[in-house]
Parts: C-alpha cells; structure tokens; sequence
C-alpha cells in the first residue's frame, strides 16, 4: 500500500477518492507538523498545490518519493530537475481550470473595456460618473494571445464569439491549430504592436521571465491593454507601472504577480489597473475537476 501526503488541501472528495484505492493518505498541518523536508519521509507520493515549495532539499531528504501531483497548472514550486535526477515523476492537471481561466480573461477584458470597477466604485460613493466612464468594444478589436496551449485555444474560440480579430504567438509551432481555428500565427513583435488587447498564457521558465518588459510596452498601441492570468514573473511589474504612468498603454489587468501577495502595492492601486488575488481558476467547477484529476494521477502513478 502506498503512502500519500497531502501538502495543500485538496477537496475531501480527492482525498476520499484516493483512500478508496487503497492508499494511506495523510493531510499535512503546516503549524503542527514541521518542515516538510523531515515529514517527506516515508511517503510514496506528495500533493502540492501553489503554496508548498518541492524543492531539491525535500527530494533529496525524501527516502521512498516516486511520484509529485501539482493539483493545479504551473509547476514553478517543484524542483523538476532535481525530481529528473532522482527518477521521481511529476504530474500536473492543467485540463481542470482551462475553461475558468479563459472566462476569467474575459471578465478582466470587460472590466477595463468598460470602466466596471471605476463605475462601481464611484456609484458606492455616490458618484454618478456617465458621462467621464463611456468604454469601447471588444467587436472588430485584435486581441494577440502569447502562449497558444489548451486556454490560449480556448481564449480564442471565444473572442471569435465576440467578433474579435485574433492572432497567436508561441515558441511551438502552431500553424496547424491557427489555422484550424481561423487564427492568424504572428510573431511576438508583431502582435504586440498591432494588438489592441494582449493576453498572456506561458509558464514562468527563464526564457520568459520578464518577456513583457519596456521595450514591449513601448511597442504596445496607446490604446491596448493587457491582462495576465499566467505568472507574475513573466510580467516586468516596474516596466508596467512606468508603461502605465507615462501612458504607453491605457490599460492592464493582472491576476498574478511576482510576489504573492504583493510586496508593494502600488501598481495593484493604480486607477488604470484591475488587480485581482489569482483567482482565474477559482472557480467551484474547476477545483472539482482539479481534485478528481490530481485523484486519479495519484491512484494511477502509484500503481
């Protein structure tokens, strides 16, 4: 029988899920049961979500570790090399928030193409602002989608719902699916200038750490926005707020960030910023399909 340790909560379903099979599973408390390189001992199996750090120190003081399920997509907190090394395999579930994430890029589209949270804000201060908040369309604007995976693909189908004109960059080749999708394939210089919305779908990995960064914003048309619902890293947040400040761009919204939450909180206060605290996959659907997968992966690695 193997042993699983549960790091992050996952929804009890999972964890009911995965003692059904069989396995031994122990939900770890942060406050009681000490560095987790220590408690790592002894367990087949670990489950993280965002907040624990699988670093190479907890795979080398590992003795029994075969197996590392991120319940989630990005797999920025797990040592992947030092997993390589000692033959444990990592998995994650990035199926499970593609549809919330892709809707959450829409709401933040909205949020700025219609002043949403300036308007509410000063209707709850009693302001009635008609005539200084008039917005614009999504319809016949060009959104330039960076990272054309399953919710860059996902993003597009539905912005083609909304009329918009699409173009895609990534450093795979996707000219099939672009042109499947009726997508044009850009290169990343030009969709940055000529896109009116910009939204951004990578990992954090070193090529691009800080792809978005002066020279980009100062490409950027006046009038675009941009909205990142990937990792805070791939934004340069003090080339943001400098873009921001010296109106190179007219907008953006950010869901993630390079500390979380931040360290500094001036950008997030920015008036032509919408800051929300990583919520793109939380939704109650997607944590259901997340912790059924990462269910499944367990039972099914441990095989």
């Amino acid at each position: 029988m193997g042993r699983v340790l549960v790091a992050d909560a996952i929804p009890e379903s999972a964890v009911a899920k995965i003692k059904a099979a069989g396995l031994e599973v122990v939900v770890r408390n942060k406050d009681t049961d000490g560095p987790i390189e220590e408690q790592i001992k002894g367990f087949d199996c670990v489950v993280v979500r965002s907040a624990t750090k699988i670093t190479k120190e907890v795979i080398e003081a590992a003795d029994n570790l075969k197996l590392v399920v991120r319940a989630g997509v990005g797999l920025d907190n797990v040592d992947k090399e030092a997993a390589k090394k000692k033959g444990v395999e990592v998995q994650n579930t990035p199926e499970a928030p593609t549809v919330s994430v892709a809707e959450m890029v829409f709401s933040l589209m909205f949020a700025m193409a219609r002043n949403v949270t300036q308007a509410d804000s000063s209707m709850k201060d009693e302001r009635w602002e008609k005539k200084k908040l008039t917005g614009t369309e999504l319809w016949n604007k060009t959104l330039g989608i960076i990272g054309f995976g399953r919710i860059g693909c996902e993003v597009a189908e539905r912005a083609k719902a909304f009329g918009m004109n699409v173009c895609a960059y990534d450093v795979l080749d996707i000219g099939q699916i672009c042109m499947e999708m009726g997508t044009e394939k850009t290169d990343l210089l030009d969709l940055i200038k000529k896109s009116d919305y910009i939204t951004v779908h990578v990992p954090l990995v070193p090529q691009t750490k800080g792809m978005l960064g002066e020279k980009e914003f100062a490409l950027m048309k006046k009038t675009a926005f941009l909205v990142n619902t990937a990792r805070g890293g791939v934004v340069d947040e003090k080339a943001l707020l400098k873009a921001l400040n010296e109106g190179e761009i007219a907008g953006a919204a950010l869901d993630v960030f390079e500390k979380e939450p931040p360290l500094e909180w001036e950008l997030v206060k920015h008036p032509r910023l919408v800051a929300t605290p990583h919520l793109a996959s939380s939704t109650k659907e997607a944590q259901v399909r997340v912790g059924e997968l990462t269910a499944d992966k367990v039972i099914e690695g441990l095989k």
